[in-house]
């Protein structure tokens, strides 16, 4: 009896001994992926919050130094664990979080709440991920520069080499990006642990030299310090926000890890050690006012500067890469939900379908953080810039989480008008804050966001012009199907399989029209295939086909209806291979069948549809479309392309 007992327990534990190392591999992971960016803030914020170059100092006295120690670290409480960790990231579309993801689920509740304020926020939305473009282009240029920046603390003389040596690992990790993080993704995690280990402990050796800092704990001195110094302390949230940069990556990570894995490396691991690095940062400019001008390298004794420069190049080349990745998914995302045209994708991991690497997106990003490592030639520059990057992104993220919350949780409107106010308030100090470095830098992600959403709502209203004039052109398919039953297109057919690609089951393929029309033949299996993309990030694979008929069993024309989820790349032999000989009409020929393409020329028409500048706008941004049959997994020697134009 004492040996089965033993046996039934034996497999129980092995069960949760399984589980526990699923769930620490997830907390490393994450370590590794999502918190590169928030975790090298410690960096560059104190050092920017008392730069003597900034347009408005703040002066280095005891009492702003508790104040601004308590701001920040009250700033991360609520925006980072309250806004994100707490309240946002139970916002999730399927896993999924993001601004892309609040995008959908704003989508699937307009129907039921005003469609207005949908729209709105939705734009706002929009606009937020374009503002996420900036934010990757200068991430890796201030990141990088931040931290061999120490060099100089090592030893002045290095101070010419500081660019260069930026310039070229930044290009040395977007070389690499095509290769995927699946390789390098599993030393991420134990190098952001030692990181985070480090300057855990090299704070604790500040706050030990003058303990008294730990006093700054208390909201008492943060708001002290923004009512007793408003003039100082409003200037000084345009820095203070860079200790939240990379709150973002908390959310839009989420579907790689979970809630569970990120929410607990923040506050086991993440927060403590950053929050002892600015503490103990603190305790050295009272000690030692000149310490501001690098007050987190300085922290350590000269023998461990330059080894910690070396740690600080690898977490921030880790945080770079967190945003690089995070902007090939955005991009993706929005070209899924037709904000973009369609990029070539290319995935990079064979059990990890979030891991891709987008080249256009890639050779964009690499031109823009080389001309901005050039062109501010320090972090204390790019960080006015910085700012506005991560504060637009955070307002607009609250924003729409308080409306998915009362659209989709039903959350009263005191409590949810209560709490919005208060994070609100918060979120826009600093903006207001920001709006005041707006000719030292801070126009900077505004115009790349202000181009970014041009250029995505030009995308989308120009797809709907061009997709109403499409399906004029190409009638109704169900009045084709029976003008071919009746014999009034007199049409001959052969052996085959045709596949033809069409946008939904109203209309008939211009490739299928034109066939029937001019060739006078239609292959005896034809088979026209419209994508679907579902507002998920996945579907699951029974539900990926299904099929319809088309009011005839006998005459070899079916409909099928491929989907996708936003986040998942079509292949349309995959999807037909899923049907049986009884969906079909008949067993189709897979592996000799014919691909049509319909693949329309753009053409600047007279119609007042646009403002003439936005018509070139559509047309250049056209240019950027993928190959549709390698986007499409489609055989490239067995695909068709009919030509048509269209005036937009």
């Amino acid at each position: 009896m004492r040996h089965e007992t033993t046996t039934a327990q034996e497999p129980a534990g092995a069960t949760s001994a399984v589980r526990d190392t699923v769930r620490l591999g997830l907390v490393v992971g994450a370590l590794g992926v999502v918190f590169g960016d928030i975790g090298t803030s410690p960096i560059y914020t104190l050092q920017t919050v008392f730069n003597p170059a900034d347009p408005h100092p703040v002066p280095v006295s005891p009492d702003n130094v508790y104040g601004v120690v308590s701001l920040i670290f009250w700033s991360v409480t609520v925006i980072v664990t309250v806004t994100y960790v707490l309240l946002a990231m139970r916002a999730d579309n399927d896993g999924e979080g993001g601004i892309m993801a609040l995008i959908t689920l704003l989508r699937r509740g307009t129907a039921k709440r005003g469609k207005r304020a949908a729209v709105v926020l939705a734009g706002l939305g929009i606009f937020g991920a374009a503002l996420f473009f900036g934010d990757s282009m200068i991430t890796p240029a201030m990141s990088v520069l931040s931290a061999i920046e120490g060099l100089k603390v090592v030893d002045p003389s290095f101070e010419d080499w500081i660019v260069p040596i930026t310039a070229v690992i930044v290009v040395v990790l977007f070389l690499v990006q095509r290769r995927g993080t699946a390789a390098v993704g599993r030393v991420f995690g134990p190098v952001m642990i030692a990181w985070f280990a480090v300057i855990g402990a090299v704070g604790i050796t500040g706050i030990a030299g003058h303990p008294a800092i730990l006093k700054a704990l208390s909201p008492t001195y943060a708001l002290g310090f923004m009512a007793g110094h408003f003039g100082i302390a409003f200037f000084a949230l345009a820095a203070v926000v860079l200790a939240v940069t990379g709150a973002e990556a908390l959310y839009a990570d989420m579907g790689h890890f979970g809630r569970k894995a990120i929410t607990r490396g923040w506050l086991l691991l993440v927060f403590p050690a950053c929050v002892l690095s600015y503490f103990g940062q603190g305790a050295l400019i009272l000690a030692d006012p000149a310490a501001t001008s690098s007050p987190f390298f300085l922290l350590l004794p000269g023998w461990a500067r330059l080894p910690m420069v070396l740690l600080a190049t690898a977490a921030t080349v880790i945080a770079s890469q967190a945003v690089i990745t995070g902007a090939y998914s955005v991009a993706s995302q929005a070209a899924q939900l037709g904000y973009l045209p369609r990029l070539r994708i290319a995935h990079t991991s064979e059990t990890e379908r979030g891991q891709i690497y987008v080249p256009w997106v890639n050779w964009l990003l690499l031109v823009s953080v080389l001309t901005l490592i050039f062109a501010f030639r320090s972090s204390a520059a790019l960080a006015f810039a910085f700012g506005m990057a991560v504060t637009g992104t955070i307002t607009i993220t609250t924003l729409l989480f308080c409306y998915v919350a009362r659209a989709k949780w039903g959350t009263p409107r005191w409590i949810l008008g209560t709490g919005a106010s208060l994070l609100l308030l918060v979120d826009l100090l600093f903006v207001g804050a920001n709006l005041t470095k707006l000719v030292h830098g801070a126009w900077l992600p505004l115009l790349i966001g202000l181009t970014a959403f041009t250029v995505m709502i030009t995308w989308q209203r120009g797809r709907e012009i061009v997709t109403a004039e499409r399906e004029r052109r190409e009638g109704s398919l169900p009045e084709f199907i029976e003008q071919l039953r009746d014999r009034e297109t007199p049409t001959r057919r052969v052996p085959g399989t045709a596949v033809f690609l069409n946008r939904g089951g109203r209309t008939a393929p211009l490739a299928l029209r034109a066939n029937a029309e001019h060739n006078h033949v239609r292959h005896e299996h034809v088979v026209i295939v419209s994508l679907e993309t579902e507002p998920v990030p996945r579907v699951p694979a029974g539900e990926r086909v299904t099929v319809a008929g088309l009011g005839h069993r006998d005459d070899g024309i079916v409909f099928v209806t491929a989907r996708y989820g936003y986040m998942e790349t079509p292949d349309v032999p995959g999807a037909l291979a899923r049907l049986g000989p009884e969906q079909t009409e008949g067993r189709l020929d897979l592996d000799g069948a014919s691909y049509f393409l319909s693949k329309i020329e753009l053409r600047r028409g007279p119609e007042p549809t646009m403002a003439p500048w936005r018509k070139r706008l559509f047309i250049a941004t056209s240019y950027l479309t993928a190959d549709a049959a390698e986007y499409f997994g489609l055989p490239r020697d067995r695909t068709v392309i009919i030509g048509s134009h269209i005036d937009v």
